[in-house]
């Protein structure tokens, strides 16, 4: 390999790991949302809607 050959090799790795630097720190300014089940508004856990639900969302906006 000739010199710039190595260089160049060198250059691309740094950059790689500046790069990715940049996004763990762009990135741990998000929260994410904790892992498990979803859990609705009452801090329930529930894996899909039921129609129980439903019918309380329609009965809240009947209400109004």
């Amino acid at each position: 390999m000739t010199d710039w050959e190595v260089w160049l090799i060198i250059l691309l790795v740094i950059g790689v790991i500046f790069s990715n630097l940049a996004v763990l720190k762009y990135s741990s300014k998000f929260k994410l949302p904790p892992f498990g089940h979803p859990k609705n508004k009452s801090g329930k856990s529930s894996p899909s809607t039921t129609q129980d639900d439903d019918n309380a969302k329609g009965d809240k906006g009947a209400d109004k």
